[in-house]
């Protein structure tokens, strides 16, 4: 999922470039909700991790 956003950053990025308003508004808009949801992703894994605690010791 990380090689998407990262796609479409370059491609709003090359659009951006050109001038190409409406392919670089879709490409910064899916790169803009993708961005979030790994962001709450983020947040879910760390808030377990903290539950989770650490192994127990062998």
């Amino acid at each position: 999922m990380l090689r998407w956003i990262i796609t479409f950053l370059i491609i709003a990025l090359i659009a951006g470039v050109f001038g190409f308003t409406g392919v670089a508004g879709a490409a910064t808009d899916v790169a803009r909700i993708l961005f979030y949801i790994f962001l709450v992703l983020l947040l879910v894994a760390i808030i377990a991790g903290l539950f989770r605690g650490s192994p127990p010791a062998p």
